[in-house]
Order: C-alpha cells, then sequence, then structure tokens
C-alpha cells in the first residue's frame, strides 16, 4: 500500500482555494498510484475557524466542499479533516471530524475526542467530544483515525495550584482494543519554540505504548497570530522516523506502508538547527501569510537605527520583497547622528525605499501649545510619550496615504513591562516580535548578519535607548535584558510566583518591580495589535488577564 503525507497551507473560509489545494494533491496521489492521501485537521474549513462555526452557511459549504473532494476519489482514499453535525439532540452541534473518502462518497466520519479548552485553544466551545469509537477498514488493513489526540493526551499541566493531567481517557486506548494495523493522526498543531522535541516524543511514546506505525499530517501556515510548522511525519513501530516533511513549507511525499510495518524505511537524522533559526522562520511564514491571506501587498514601520526595527524591516523584506517595504526615519533633537547613520545604512543594505521627516519642529509646537497648562513644570515622560505619539501619527499617516501596513516592532520584554507608547510606537497592524524577548532579538540580529553584515553592527552592540531624553538608556528604566527576561520567562511562561522566582536566586526587589510593572500595564497590551505567537504563551488570545485585577 502506498500512502501519501499531504502538508498544507489552508486559508480559514477560503473553500475554493482549500479544496483546489486538496484536489491538486489527490491528483498527483493518483498519478503516483497513491492507495491513501491523508490531509489535515479541518483542512476543508482551515484551522482554527472560531466563530464562523457557528454560521450555518460556513458548515453548509464546509459539508458540500467535502462531498465534491469525495467524487474525485476514485482510484485513491484520503482522509480530510472537516466539521461534521452532531445528529443527537444533546451536546455541542458540531464535531470536529475525519472524513474517510474512497469510492466516490463519504464511507465514514470518525470525531475527535480530546478538545483542548487552554490558552490559544477553545474546541470545547464549538464541538461535542466523541464517545463512540471504530476503525477503517481499507485494502485488508484496519485503520484507527484520530485528531490530534496524540499530541495532548496525559500532558501535565503545571501550574502554582497543583500538577495534574490534561487528559486522563486516550482514545487510542479504546482503538487499540479493536487491533488496528496503523494510526493515521491529523493535527492542527501550531508552532512554539519553548516546545523543542515535544510534539516528536509524544508521538514516539505512542508508537512504543502501542507498538503501530503512525502517520502523522500537520498543517503549515500562519492565520493571523497563530504559525503552524508542518514536520508532518511517519513513524515506525519501534518509534523510529521513517519519513519528515519539511519545516514552515507545503510538502508532500509517499511512502510504502509495507516498508514502514518491516521497519526497513528509516530517515537520515536532519542537522540540528537552532531555536533561533526556527523563530525567524516563523516570523517570516506569520509576515507573509498576514498579508497575502488579507489580501496586501506593502509594508511600512520607522526605521530608528535600533536593534527592534531593524530586525522587524530584515523580516519584514525577507518575507514581503524589498520592493514591499517602505520605512520613514524620524529623528528628533535627541537622536544620535549614529542612529540615524545606521538606520540609513540599514536602508541601503536592503535596497528599500526611505525618507527622513525630522520630528523637532512638529514636537516644539505641541510644547509652545502646551505651554501654558504645563506652565513650567519639568520634563519628563509626558513629552517623551509626545515625541513617540508624533512618529505615531506620521507612520499612521503614510500608511493611510500609500494603503502599507504598519509594522509594529515592540519586543515581548517592553510589551511585558509597558516600556512602550500608546498610539505612539505600539501603532501597527501586526507585532511582529511582540512574542520575541530582547535577548533573542539580539540573538536573531547576530544570526541575520551571520552570511555578511545586514544589521549595522552598531545597531546590535551600543546600549538600547527610545532616544527621547538627552543620554536615554533602557537600562535607566529597567533591570538589564538578561535578568529582566530571565525573570519574565519564569513569570509568563512558567507562571511562577515572586516567591518561587526569588528562591532560584535572583534579586528580591527587582522580581517584585518587575512583575508589578507586568501587572499593570495589562491595560496597554490589551490594545496592542495582534501578535505573531513563537512561545507557548504570547500575550493576546492566550492569556486572558483580568484589567482591574488585584494582584
Amino acid at each position: 500500500m502506498k500512502i501519501a503525507l499531504a502538508q498544507l497551507n489552508y486559508h480559514i473560509g477560503n473553500f475554493e482555494s482549500n479544496t483546489d489545494k486538496i484536489l491538486e494533491s489527490i491528483r498527483k496521489g493518483k498519478e503516483a498510484g497513491v492507495d491513501l492521501i491523508i490531509f489535515s485537521e479541518l483542512a476543508v474549513c482551515g484551522y482554527p475557524p472560531k466563530d464562523l462555526l457557528e454560521r450555518k452557511d460556513f458548515i453548509e459549504r464546509s459539508l458540500a466542499y467535502l462531498d465534491k473532494i469525495a467524487t474525485h476519489c476514485t482510484d485513491i482514499a484520503a482522509v480530510v479533516g472537516g466539521p461534521s453535525i452532531n445528529p443527537h439532540p444533546k451536546g455541542k452541534k458540531l464535531y470536529n471530524s475525519a472524513y474517510f473518502l474512497y469510492e466516490g462518497k463519504i464511507q465514514s466520519i470518525h470525531n475527535k475526542t480530546l478538545l483542548p479548552n487552554y490558552d490559544i485553544f477553545e474546541e470545547y466551545r464549538y464541538f461535542e467530544p466523541n464517545t463512540e469509537f471504530s476503525l477503517v477498514e481499507f485494502k485488508g488493513k484496519k485503520i484507527a483515525l484520530t485528531i490530534c489526540e496524540d499530541l495532548w493526551e496525559k500532558q501535565p499541566v503545571e501550574n502554582n495550584f497543583a500538577k495534574e493531567e490534561l487528559y486522563t481517557v486516550s482514545p487510542m486506548e479504546q482503538l487499540s482494543k479493536l487491533q488496528p494495523d496503523f494510526v493515521v493522526n491529523i493535527a492542527a498543531s501550531p508552532f512554539s519554540y519553548t516546545q523543542k522535541d515535544v510534539r516528536t516524543n509524544i508521538l514516539k511514546s505512542n508508537t512504543d505504548r502501542y507498538q503501530l506505525p503512525v502517520f502523522y499530517v500537520n498543517q503549515v501556515g500562519a492565520h493571523t497570530d497563530l504559525i503552524f510548522d508542518g514536520d508532518s511525519m511517519v513513524l515506525n513501530a519501534k518509534g523510529e522516523i521513517a519519513s519528515r516533511l519539511k519545516y514552515f513549507e507545503e510538502d508532500f511525499c509517499i511512502v510504502d506502508y509495507e516498508a514502514i510495518e518491516n521497519g526497513s524505511l528509516v530517515h537520515t537524522q536532519q542537522q540540528e538547527v537552532d531555536y533561533i533559526e526556527r523563530i525567524h522562520d516563523a516570523l517570516v511564514l506569520g509576515l507573509k501569510d498576514y498579508f497575502q491571506k488579507m489580501g496586501f501587498s506593502k509594508a511600512t514601520l520607522g526605521l530608528s537605527g535600533g536593534i527592534d526595527s531593524a530586525v522587524t524591516v530584515v523580516l519584514a523584506v525577507r518575507a514581503l520583497g524589498k520592493e514591499n517595504v517602505r520605512v520613514l526615519l524620524l529623528p528628533s533633537k535627541y537622536s544620535s547622528d549614529h542612529s540615524i547613520k545606521d538606520a540609513v545604512d540599514l536602508a541601503e543594505n536592503l535596497g528599500i525605499q526611505y525618507e527622513i521627516v525630522g520630528i523637532q519642529e512638529i514636537f516644539e509646537k505641541f510644547e509652545s501649545a502646551l505651554a501654558p497648562i504645563f506652565n513650567g513644570l519639568p520634563f519628563n515622560v509626558a513629552e517623551e510619550n509626545i515625541q513617540a505619539r508624533i512618529r505615531g501619527t506620521l507612520m499612521m499617516g503614510l500608511s493611510n496615504k500609500f494603503g502599507h501596513i504598519l509594522l509594529n516592532t515592540s519586543n515581548k520584554s517592553e510589551a511585558a513591562v509597558g516600556y512602550g507608547t500608546l498610539y505612539g510606537d505600539m501603532n501597527g497592524g501586526l507585532a511582529v516580535l511582540g512574542d520575541v524577548y530582547k535577548t533573542d532579538v539580539f540573538k536573531m540580529a547576530w544570526f541575520m548578519n551571520k552570511d555578511g553584515e545586514v544589521i549595522p553592527e552598531n545597531s546590535i552592540v551600543k546600549p538600547p535607548s527610545a532616544e527621547l531624553r538627552p543620554d536615554q538608556k533602557d537600562s535607566d528604566s529597567l533591570p538589564d535584558y538578561d535578568t529582566l527576561d530571565a525573570i519574565l520567562f519564569r513569570f509568563i511562561e512558567k507562571n511562577m510566583s515572586a516567591e518561587e522566582i526569588i528562591s532560584e536566586g535572583f534579586h528580591d526587589e527587582t522580581v517584585r518591580r518587575t512583575i508589578r510593572m507586568v501587572n499593570n500595564n495589562e491595560y496597554k497590551r490589551f490594545q496592542t495589535p495582534p501578535i505573531l505567537r513563537v512561545s507557548s504563551k504570547a500575550f493576546g488570545y492566550g492569556r486572558k488577564i483580568p484589567l482591574v485585577a488585584k494582584h
């Protein structure tokens, strides 16, 4: 038996495009003599469709296109993910399902049992969990169809209250009783650099537990904040990877089941890739798909000579092309000559269009207008923020005039502690680095320069500064970034308390001050653009903190 894995980039709600991709892969499979082709979770409609699932016409179109796909499955069988209607009067109206298509029609539907309901996942909001288990019999083999469950079953959920298992019932424990020959697992598993190898290790543990080969197909591509990395794979019954598809790209492969069954096909191990390179590739894909799927083409941002805007503009050029990126340099009287030169050098290194618009004269008019009200009060954060908002207004003016999307350049460290100005440098349609800590931004800059200087070295090595007052440094307001990021990671990603973080050797007041800044600036993050998610706990949809809570 020949089995094909089709790792595709879907577009939520774009049934025509999704179906065309699926049918093209089916055609390719037929030409190669494939018996069974496998697509990912909710492939027909795209994942995650969220509240679109509550629309009758959305479900009707999903079902109609599944019927259309089935008519092409004559000399080939297919497993395709899509929503299905719950025929029972009780429970949610829908299931998250895997359709088995063959002989021109839907042969059977297999529903998802374990519905993730944490962080970015809200599947229980829409779907009813499965309670009935059956196999697919095809060409003398019995197949267990599962939907992402092999990735999530019995994963520990850690918090300060308890360590407990997320799920205690495994669909594979039920399906294994029916003695399948192999497992097909279709998934929509998003990328997270903080969970390196977790997916592979869980799949390996399942093959070890049940002594069954696993054909795992994940989707690839980005949907606003969520980035899916692909990395589909086939494992034999020993837990050895027999075939593995690409990261962050569409891919297609065909494997011979008999070679998987007898263990003769073993994948050549890929060279280990550093997590910074993975984050880089994820952000490039996230940017590219956000623009393409939203129907945009051109981006803009403010280029300051600092490291955040430098890394953001390089990512934008790599995702969109240099002809589609235009920047403004917006110096004030506090901007150093070197910062302006660094920004100009970077723009010219990349070959992008840039203009220099000084903000000093505009700022002086603001000062003059507010002088009677400020009445001789000393220069402070008010004047600093006015400069940031002038820059934000000018950037939005360019965005509106030319139809460019303004990219936000704030990093996760700054977003965490509120080191940014609402309606100023926090403007934008998409936050590119909002889930990347400052220490990793520095690492990414060096990575971008690995084949020759793209980002001027001075932008990387000089002390970070917003340049909104004389001789300003980030370190005037914040702990050094190595310390800050270590504390933030423990508080945000690991959900540790102040006392737990302090017990690891961090300075008491530094920890408590950092946590106060995080808690006090939730209202700012509530108003930020969507953030490209690359960690296990990003700001935004997956982290819901009350704005007025007493911490």
